[in-house]
């Protein structure tokens, strides 16, 4: 039997079975059940539809991890609108790029991001602008809860059919090569990547989740969906607070959230300042991507927080979760602890019903040796259908080396258990006197050291060498001018750890590095920073 998958039926399955059971714990301080929340959803949907939103139009929320959010995005797509949700650290030239490239219909906005939007809003092609809080805001803006107010409940028989092979999310990338791309996903995509996460991630209906990754970062990695078809709790924030996720995790119970590497670090400097409890009645779990967590991560977490640590892979374009290094009988079977924490280190295994493989130039898969460099490419039913209005880039993506697998310009290696490990981005790796240097290993030696509180190590020119590593160092005393060690102490450190040709030679100290809203380092910024003076971005090392 075949039957469409589509995004809405989330919603639908927790109303059915959850209908009185708690939904979402908003920022505002109301709790709605899953009934509660449906209907504010339905009312919305009938709103945007009195002001002309149809299936296909696009719908952008630019939003925090608010009720507003999750209620925009299902009001949205149940009128087969396509959910388009923005990154609210991205400039109002930015903002007038997305909306006129997606072609937007109409914004939801969060207050505190509203007057970027006011910004351009006279050049863009948007005519419908709803705010959680218009009076905040100096724009003309009608009121979210005015609108779901004067709105009676759309209903099911009312919505369009719907196909699962039509798109109903765009996903913009951050743009860090050019303008940025919309990743274009359907209901199918979308619906099989909730699958994979709530089977990977373990998700149940009793779960508390915590939302601090972004819902605007590939739909919060399809948490908006997974969490709700489960008929699991949504906490929602305005960001991210050492103080408050610790407050959360024990009041509201979290027993699940997303946290990237830096945000795990600052957790860390909270502990060691106040001493919080760390979970509340049950036991916690976190997820972590991007890049991989350092040991000394590892064990804080899970050795001094008393969490269980799940680390994540995966590309806007991917869905983005592909691999994990929770492979619990290989991480049983390991013989020492720093077998197991190695292991968790790891990218990891693909997903099921997804095939990743590591390839090199000639899209030949590299030996299992865990020492040759190839990119991962992968082919799975949560990856992208396309980007949006770019042909040469969609096709450029899933051919370069091997026909049919997108392509995601990460180098990495495989080893016998087939557990994969990034080593570098194709254009971060370092070629100082014909020696492959990863970024990744060097960014790990350093973080070991007790007076570096965050790193990250670049390519930088060099007239002896082409290429050397140059690293961006945060001290833990957290002031740059005295950071407790020198450049000297920290190359020595390095050369003590790794071979000498893979020692780090350049140093700066500084107050914080430049990062996304999920907690990715900008490595770009530091390359242009650096590259600045040279005719191209590569040495000739």
């Amino acid at each position: 039997m075949e039957r469409p998958l589509l995004v809405t039926d989330f919603l639908d399955r927790a109303r059915t079975h959850y209908g009185d059971c708690e939904a979402i714990v908003a920022t505002t301080g109301e709790r709605y059940t899953y009934e509660e929340f449906g209907e504010r959803v339905d009312r919305l949907s009938r709103a945007l539809r009195e002001r002309g939103i149809e299936k296909g139009d696009r719908v952008a929320v630019l939003d925090p991890n608010t009720h507003y959010h999750l209620e925009a995005a299902y009001a949205a797509m149940q009128l087969g609108a396509i959910h388009t949700p923005l990154n609210y650290r991205l400039t109002p030239d930015d903002f007038a790029y997305i909306l006129e490239d997606a072609g937007v219909s109409a914004v939801v906005a969060d207050y505190e991001y509203g007057e970027k939007i006011d910004a351009i809003r006279d050049s863009v092609p948007t005519e419908t602008f709803l705010a959680n809080d218009p009076e905040a805001l100096d724009g003309e803006w009608e009121g979210v809860d005015a609108a779901i107010e004067a709105a009676d409940p759309l209903t099911k028989a009312e919505r369009p059919e719907l196909a699962e092979d039509e798109t109903i999310t765009i996903n913009y990338t951050s743009g860090t090569t050019g303008d940025p791309k919309g990743v274009c996903r359907t209901h199918r995509t979308e619906t099989i990547h909730a699958y994979l996460v709530s089977i990977h991630q373990e998700l149940r209906d009793d779960d508390v989740y915590l939302w601090t990754l972004p819902m605007f970062h590939v739909n919060g990695w399809g948490h908006i969906y997974a969490v709700t078809g489960m008929g699991a709790k949504h906490v929602c924030t305005r960001g991210i607070d050492a103080d408050g996720i610790f407050e959360a995790i024990r009041e509201e119970d979290v027993s699940y959230f997303c946290a990237a590497p830096t945000v795990l670090n600052m957790l860390g400097d909270y502990y060691d300042e106040h001493a919080p409890e760390t979970t509340g009645a049950r036991p916690v779990r976190v997820a972590t991507a991007g890049a991989a967590p350092p040991e000394a991560t590892i064990r804080l977490v899970e050795d001094e927080f008393g969490w269980y640590l799940k680390h994540v892979y995966g590309a806007t374009e991917t869905g983005p979760l592909i691999t994990t290094s929770d492979a619990r009988r290989h991480l049983d079977a390991a013989d020492d602890e720093g077998t197991r924490f190695a292991i968790k280190k790891r990218q990891g295994l693909g997903y099921l019903g997804t095939e990743v493989r590591v390839v090199d130039e000639d899209g030949e898969d590299v030996p299992a040796d865990d020492e040759t460099l190839g990119e991962v490419v992968v082919r799975g039913n949560q990856v992208m259908d396309r980007y949006w209005n770019q042909p040469e880039a969609t096709e450029e993506a899933f051919s370069d080396r091997i026909e049919g697998y997108y392509h995601t310009g990460d180098l990495a290696t495989v080893d016998e258990r087939g557990m994969i490990s990034i080593q570098d981005r194709k254009k971060d790796i370092i070629v100082s006197g014909g020696e492959n240097i990863s970024s990744i290993e060097l960014e790990d030696a350093l973080f070991e050291h007790p007076e570096v509180a965050d790193v990250a190590v670049i390519p930088a020119p060099s007239d002896e060498w082409g290429e050397t590593p140059q690293a961006f160092v945060v001290p833990a005393s957290g002031d740059p001018d005295d950071p407790g060690v020198t450049s000297d102490e920290l190359t020595a450190f390095t050369r003590e750890h790794l071979a000498g040709y893979k020692a780090v030679r350049r140093i700066e100290f500084v107050a914080e590095l430049p990062t996304t809203a999920t907690g990715k380092v900008q490595k770009y910024e530091l390359r242009e920073k650096v590259w600045s003076d040279e005719e191209r971005m590569i040495g000739e090392g």
